[in-house]
């Protein structure tokens, strides 16, 4: 046990020798201590990161593929995962063969739900009428195909294989 006249008292709070003290965050000094308030929102996010929490892939892994791949641009360029976007930037994106042509809006804090993940970008009108149509398209394309019941035989592939070189 020590006497209570040894001990001293540091001068400075960060210059206490106490682990407990060194840990605490009233140990240092206003402008160094962490932000305990409502967290703020970010300028800027990795691209991967952004298309995830915009919920445009399911995963943060199939962003990044796509960014790798070329399927991403940002403000015309092909850009690497790690590039930040920041709001105003224009981001040209081709998901299952659909052309989206999106500006940024706001930077997402979380993967939130459909709504608040809308909130962030805008698309444009002419691609979304582009790629309904797109889509409606390849709809009529599937319904139009020979169906088969199981794997198909020799001459269903053949007339499978003919319709796709068309």
């Amino acid at each position: 046990m020590r006497h209570p006249a040894v001990t001293k008292t540091p001068c400075h709070p960060a210059a206490s020798n106490s682990r407990r003290d060194r840990r605490s965050n009233n140990a240092l000094p206003p402008l160094l201590r962490h932000n305990t308030g409502m967290p703020t929102e970010p300028d800027a996010l990795r691209i991967d990161r952004w298309l995830f929490h915009c919920r445009f892939f399911k995963t943060r892994t199939l962003a990044t593929k796509a960014v790798t791949a070329g399927h991403v641009r940002v403000n015309g360029e092909r850009p690497a995962a790690g590039r930040r976007v920041q709001v105003g930037d224009r981001i040209d994106l081709v998901r299952d063969r659909l052309h989206y042509a999106l500006e940024v809006l706001a930077i997402p804090a979380r993967r939130g739900p459909p709504a608040e993940a809308r909130r962030c970008y805008r698309e444009d009108e002419e691609t979304v009428r582009q790629r309904e149509h797109q889509a409606a398209a390849l709809r009529q394309d599937r319904h139009a195909m020979p169906r088969t019941d199981g794997r198909p035989d020799k001459r269903t592939r053949r007339l499978l294989r003919e319709r796709k070189e068309r």
